[in-house]
């Protein structure tokens, strides 16, 4: 007759593989935020490039247009995953935040450690007040059509205001060698970044100038469009990652 082994002799043996599993599963989220951080960071780096870079590209016209426009697809798609599996309604915050803490990095590691830019040349804008609004406006509706249509015009409009408080002051105007500039200039002329041509500069240059004074309400009110409109496109992209696919049995 065979000893029978009591069960509290594998209890010890369990909560260890469970402690193992659970640690294991930080370690992959850790990665995870990582490999977020950095895919995000240079999603935004390669379209917005330049008019986040620089004091001196934070125009009137296609600074409040292109940023908001790029900045809504991260925070739409995570928000299709997080919203439909798990009903956590922070995937725009989320995002932004992760996007901040990798440019944060690169700005004062790259860009003023390794480089000598001032910190104040490269700043980089928020977003968070928009993913704020976008995030509360899906959690109160849990409608993607209100979602898109109020919270990605949210999104646009909520950019240039809420940037301004940190960037107005470098849009005063000042006299240099008998000509009038911004502040934001000044920095532009006294540090030359030889990896950009000066030429392909395309700030403020288009219709829009035509406008005079209100080229930042018509270029916010354009991007309000396009962002209402690039907010579902990516939200089922997000959605499309995250199905789960399962192979038919030969």
């Amino acid at each position: 007759m065979s000893a029978q082994i009591p069960i509290s002799t594998f209890k010890p043996y369990r909560g260890e593989k469970a402690r193992l599993a659970r640690a294991y599963d930080y370690l992959i989220l850790v990665l995870a935020l990582f490999l977020f951080i950095g895919s995000f960071h240079l999603h935004f780096a390669l379209t917005v490039g330049d008019w986040d870079f620089w004091v001196d590209w934070k125009d009137r016209q296609w600074w409040p247009l292109v940023t908001p426009l790029i900045g809504i697809t991260f925070p739409a798609a995570v928000q299709a995953v997080l919203w439909d599996k798990f009903r956590l309604p922070l995937g725009a915050t989320l995002c932004v935040a992760a996007l901040l803490l990798g440019t944060w990095v690169t700005r004062v590691f790259a860009y003023h450690y390794w480089n000598f830019f001032p910190i104040n040349m490269v700043l980089p804008a928020t977003m968070v007040p928009g993913a704020l609004v976008l995030d509360t406006l899906l959690m109160l509706t849990n409608s993607l059509t209100i979602t898109s249509i109020f919270g990605g015009a949210a999104f646009a409009l909520l950019f240039y205001p809420t940037n301004w408080p940190i960037f107005g002051m470098f849009h005063q105007a000042v006299e240099y060698h008998n000509s009038q500039l911004t502040v934001a200039d000044l920095f532009g002329f006294q540090y030359i970044r030889t990896g950009m041509p000066e030429y392909l500069r395309i700030i403020e240059r288009g219709t829009l100038r035509t406008y005079g004074q209100y080229a930042t309400p018509l270029a916010a009110f354009c991007s309000a469009l396009l962002c209402s409109l690039m907010y579902p496109l990516w939200w089922y992209i997000g959605k499309w990652f995250a199905d789960t696919r399962y192979l038919k049995k030969i």
